[in-house]
């Protein structure tokens, strides 16, 4: 096999990895997601919440600033899950990534453009710091340590899968270099008359 189809097939078949390998945090991405996603609509009915104070009450505020990103983290996370593929794992985790870092910036962010943004927190001081951290700021950083978790996992090339991967180039190798079979008595033979002398006799004559 030539050698450039050779290194093709060795990279290609680095391509793939164990759909284990993002199980876990691909579904704590996909679980953090759909809190973020779904908490400013179920967070009333327990006195968690951002203003508006009522359950499934819709703002533009809260698709931008949470039902994307949470959206987002649940589509990362469900690639880094299921797929085979390097490279859809790992865009996948990126765009976790993403999404965590738009939780924990977008609202400053909105303040600052003047876009549409969510209300304030309720209760006390210690109230609202949970309240933040639980919507935005400690829930965005969470995803994003699991993003580059993942992203770092589908990162190195595990020893089995290098081994699959050249696996038929180290057979195709083997083939390559089969002795070829010699001939003991033409060998010989030859060897005779390479050792034969004008005006010597042969040794193999009679």
């Amino acid at each position: 096999m030539p050698h450039i189809f050779q290194k093709v097939i060795a990279v290609t078949g680095t391509m793939r990895v164990p759909r284990s390998r993002g199980a876990i945090s691909g579904t704590l991405l996909v679980l953090l997601g759909l809190w973020g996603a779904l908490i400013p609509f179920v967070g009333p009915y327990f006195d968690y919440t951002y203003t508006p104070d009522s359950a499934w009450d819709y703002t533009t505020g809260r698709l931008l600033l949470e039902i994307l990103p949470g959206a987002g983290a649940v589509v990362g996370g469900l690639l880094t899950l299921g797929s085979s593929q390097r490279l859809v794992a790992m865009f996948g985790g990126w765009l976790a990534a993403l999404s965590g870092a738009w939780f924990v910036l977008g609202m400053p962010l909105s303040t600052v453009w003047g876009s549409p943004t969510v209300g304030a927190p309720m209760g006390g001081t210690t109230r609202q710091a949970f309240e933040y951290v639980g919507f935005f700021g400690g829930l965005g950083a969470v995803i994003v340590f699991l993003a580059a978790f993942a992203l770092g996992r589908f990162a190195v090339v595990g020893v089995r899968e290098s081994a699959l991967a050249t696996g038929p180039v180290a057979r195709d190798e083997r083939l390559d270099e089969t002795p070829t079979r010699v001939d003991p008595e033409a060998d010989g033979d030859h060897a005779r008359h390479r050792l034969h002398w004008p005006g010597s006799r042969h040794v193999g004559a009679h």
